[in-house]
């Protein structure tokens, strides 16, 4: 998933400070602050460089380039940039992470069908890997699997 180009999405500037949930059903950029809760069930979010999210995030697909504390919870795919600030856990079917970004929490990684039963895989970074693989350098990074009965 690119980048958007901010044309095609609903804009939350730099200046712009929300408290409370945020609803929509159109995609989302944001590069301001936002307080609470933000529900885009069938859409994307993408917090820009300059947001500053705390707040669960429920949507269709989740690009970070900023800081977001709170948990990620996704239909499809999440994304950290090298320059995202994550501290919360993470709930998808596909996850990207840059090398370079901080994140501090737990992916679960979703099967693409709506079974409950098989296995699931869960991987658990320390709060010092800053990176997406352990030959980054920074810290460590663990990684268990589980399997669900």
């Amino acid at each position: 998933m690119e980048t958007p180009k901010t044309a095609e999405f609903a804009h939350i500037g730099k200046s712009v400070i929300i408290k409370g949930e945020l609803s929509g059903s159109e995609d989302l950029y944001v590069d301001g602050q936002v307080e609470g809760s933000i529900e885009l069930s069938g859409n994307r979010l993408v917090i820009g460089p300059h947001g500053q999210v705390k707040a669960n995030v429920n949507a269709k697909a989740v690009i970070v380039q900023g800081k977001l504390d709170g948990n990620i919870r996704t239909t499809e795919r999440a994304e950290l940039t090298k320059s995202a600030m994550v501290a919360g856990d993470i709930v998808t079917q596909r996850v990207a992470i840059e090398e370079g970004a901080y994140f501090k929490g737990k992916v679960d990684i979703q099967r693409e069908s709506a079974k409950t039963d098989g296995p699931k895989a869960t991987s658990t970074l320390s709060p010092a890997a800053g990176a997406s693989s352990a030959s980054a350098g920074a810290g460590s990074v663990s990684a268990t699997k589980t399997e669900a009965k």
